[in-house]
């Protein structure tokens, strides 16, 4: 069965990559100390820089790092391909890749129990791939043609993690954040300012990421009067950014979202 579910993967990416715009290209960022970032960017069609298009920073979860990221084809990368949710909100959307061996998030990890503890702590720097992400949104903002109104991050499980972190360390970027079977370092949220947007998603039967983070994080953000959605599946287990992606106002809420001049 496993091997019948890996076949079928590699031929929906085999698919998709071959319906691919040209315009989804693969890039490195560069970072300080010599680390590299490989990420893939996914311009509008007809890209016209006279014009200024919402920015989407998309995190994925563990299980795909390491060198090349097209298994994110598989999962976010979708949502943004549709050819007819590309006509309808047009924006530019960077996926970067998460070497093996790191995180996005500021977590230590208990792989002995499932669901997995996970214990989250801001107080510190943010691993190298937070931090390079982070950049890399600077970079193409400054570069390419972005509505610096309209900047998002979402992402899904160590992704959904790493959109709490990225926000709570940008609290002025982000327009938004969507943050799937994730969870966040509820102590540092204590002293943020709220002013971020966020729409959590969760299934109640993840034997991955505890449901009660989410849960948690939700009670938290709203205890801070921040703006909130929450929406949790009955029954459904860690894939929930299957469920998320299929809300129909998930991308009109997200580029809905404008920051204040």
């Amino acid at each position: 069965m496993r091997l019948l579910l890996a076949f079928a993967a590699l031929l929906f990416v085999g698919i998709v990559s071959a319906q691919t715009p040209v315009s989804f290209e693969k890039k490195e960022y560069s970072f300080a100390d010599g680390k590299v970032l490989p990420y893939r960017i996914l311009y509008p069609e007809n890209y016209d820089k006279t014009k200024k298009y919402p920015l989407v920073l998309f995190l994925h979860g563990a299980g795909e790092r390491g060198n090349d990221n097209e298994k994110q084809l598989v999962h976010g990368s979708k949502l943004f391909l549709d050819a007819e949710n590309r006509k309808k909100f047009p924006a530019i959307v960077i996926f970067p890749q998460c070497p093996a061996n790191s995180f996005w998030a500021s977590i230590k990890v208990d792989t002995t129990l499932r669901p997995r503890k996970l214990s989250f702590d801001y107080t510190g720097e943010a691993n190298w791939p937070m931090t390079a992400a982070n950049e890399l949104v600077h970079k193409i903002t400054s570069e390419e043609s972005v509505d610096q109104r309209r900047i998002y991050v979402a992402g899904l499980s160590m992704g959904g993690m790493g959109t709490f972190e990225a926000v709570y360390r940008n609290p002025t970027l982000y327009a938004a954040a969507l943050p799937i079977c994730g969870g966040a370092d509820l102590n540092s949220y204590s002293n943020w300012t709220g002013k971020t947007p966020f729409w959590i998603f969760h299934g109640d039967a993840d034997p991955v990421v505890n449901v009660k983070l989410s849960r948690d994080a939700h009670e938290k953000l709203k205890s801070i009067k921040a703006k909130v959605k929450y929406t949790e599946y009955p029954g459904v287990n860690h894939n929930s950014w299957d469920s998320a992606f299929a809300e129909p106002d998930f991308l009109k809420w997200m580029f809905g979202q404008k920051r204040k001049k």
